[in-house]
């Protein structure tokens, strides 16, 4: 799998790196995160535990509403955040929250990105391009 390359339909932020921690579940920044601590705490979530700081968070769908785009910015500041989030779906607000924390985001694919990056694999995002993508490295 190694050179894979999955492209998305909207993407933001920088080129980032890192190791794939991949769930079919949803993100809020709100609900799901223990953001002082950097891990999924919501004990219902697939990740509950792991740790996110440094990783590419592949995941389904953004939940939530208006506090993740501060809560983004916030874990921006504090430097306990993923290298970046690669969803299925988006909403309105996680593009607001990412903006505001200059966050790489990218989303919108024609399968189901959490069955297509393995859990572990490193990854390489990079939402600058005219296609944005991620490639499993």
């Amino acid at each position: 799998m190694s050179g894979t390359v999955f492209y998305a339909t909207a993407g933001m932020g920088a080129k980032r790196q890192g190791h794939a921690l991949v769930a079919r579940d949803g993100f809020s920044a709100r609900y799901d995160l223990d953001r002082v601590r950097g891990v999924f705490s919501r004990p219902e979530h697939k990740l509950a535990g792991e740790s996110y700081v440094g990783r590419v968070l592949v995941l389904d769908a953004a939940k939530g509403g208006v506090a993740t785009a501060w809560m983004l910015h916030e874990m921006k500041t504090r430097g306990v955040v993923p290298q970046a989030i690669v969803l299925n779906a988006v909403n309105p607000i996680m593009v607001q929250g990412a903006a505001l924390a200059d966050f790489t985001m990218i989303s919108g694919f024609d399968l189901d990105i959490t069955q297509a990056i393995p859990n572990g694999a490193l990854v390489e995002v990079d939402p600058t391009g005219e296609r944005p993508f991620i490639r499993i490295v």
